[in-house]
Formats: C-alpha cells, structure tokens, sequence
C-alpha cells in the first residue's frame, strides 16, 4: 500500500479550486521523499542470468526510464541503487562490499532473485553465498530464479513506496553519528568476516588446546 496516496498534497488544507493548479501545500518530508523516489539511480553491474532480465526492464519494451531510473551509473559514487542480480559467489561478495560502501548516503539495494535473496539452486555449492543479506542490509527482496522484469518493475515500485514512508527526522544518513563502513570480507581457503575475527581466533584456540591435551594424553599413555 502506498503511504502517500495523496502524493505531494498535504491532507488537512483546502485549497481553493481557482488556485488548486497553481499552488501546492506539502511537507518538506514529502517534496524531498517525491524528488529522491524519482530520482533513483541504479549501478551498473550484473552477475548472472537476472542481471539479463535486468537489461530486458531496462529496454523500450518495460522501460524502467518511465519511473526515474533509467540513469544507471558505472560509478558506485553516482549511484543510490544496487541491484544485486544474480549468483553471488564467494569470489564476488568482497567486491560487492567495497562497492556498497563507495556509494554514498541514501542508498538502498534490492536482491533480485533466489540466488541473491538466499542462495538459490547453488545453496549448498561450496562457492556460494547464502543470501547477499548476510554481508549487505538488503531493502526489497525479488523473488523467482530468474524474476521476469514485470517483476523488478514491482519490487522497483515497493522501493519508492519505502521511500515515500521515510522522514528526515530519523533516518539514519542525518544522524549525529557516523554510519561505519561495512568491513570487506576475507577470501581465504574460505571466505571470512572480519567482524568475526575474535570468534575465529577464540574457535582456533580451543581446537589447538585440545589438540595438545590429546597428544599429552596419547603420550602418557605410551609412556
């Protein structure tokens, strides 16, 4: 449901008729949520077999030029949209990380599809992320493998009716504290969080004291 249905219109005042197309009474919440709904920029980026029927929504035929869209930015600098589109495997994800945090506030990212959104088919694959939503705050999930772009251009819609409903007053790119970067993962023989360093280290630890408790015991008992 659209939180704005009266779009720029604030409910309350009446306007006389002579004067209704000339003069609007809104909110500052409203005309700044109005310019960035339409105003959404996408990255240029895709992964896999989405980011095809991403290209589709994008063409003459659906034509996402019509809500705003249609600028899509190579730079992650010049964008407010990540459309993770398609299978995003262990290799991928630190490089999704570091283009997420290179874009700047407000941003938001839509996982277009069952991979991004969970994994897909190639859940248990030994090189795949389950879900970019463990790595990345995911705003709109897609569904389907892959998504028609009828249905990007809904999830597209459910991201500017998210918009419509945010206020000034508390969202987080206007708060007194620093949103921190999101720390990069770490591919090595697996792929590791570096938020998760201490468990890491702590989980090493015990494994190497019970491995050296086993050996003591082993060799007292050869003794």
């Amino acid at each position: 449901m659209n939180p704005n249905p009266d779009g720029l219109q604030s409910p309350g005042y009446k306007i006389s008729p002579e004067l209704n197309a000339n003069v609007s009474i809104t909110t500052l919440d409203r005309i700044y949520n109005w310019s960035r709904r339409n105003s959404l920029w996408p990255m240029m980026f895709g992964l896999a077999c989405c980011a095809i029927e991403m290209i589709c929504t994008a063409a003459s035929r659906y034509d996402f030029s019509r809500f705003g869209m249609e600028v899509m930015r190579a730079s992650p600098r010049q964008a407010d949209v990540m459309i993770v589109s398609g299978t995003v495997t262990k290799k991928m994800i630190p490089q999704i990380v570091r283009l997420y945090n290179q874009m700047a506030e407000p941003k938001y990212v839509i996982a277009m599809g069952a991979c991004a959104s969970g994994g897909g088919p190639f859940k248990e694959g030994y090189n795949v992320v389950s879900g970019v939503d463990k790595f990345i705050p995911v705003d709109v999930y897609i569904p389907g493998c892959p998504p028609t772009p009828q249905a990007l251009l809904n999830g597209l819609i459910a991201l500017q009716h998210k918009v419509d409903g945010e206020s000034l007053r508390n969202v987080r790119w206007y708060g007194k504290e620093a949103i921190p970067a999101i720390p990069v993962p770490v591919l090595g023989p697996d792929l590791m969080d570096p938020r998760l360093y201490a468990h890491i280290r702590e989980y090493e630890q015990q494994q190497a004291a019970q491995a050296d408790g086993v050996a003591q015991d082993e060799a007292q008992e050869g003794a």
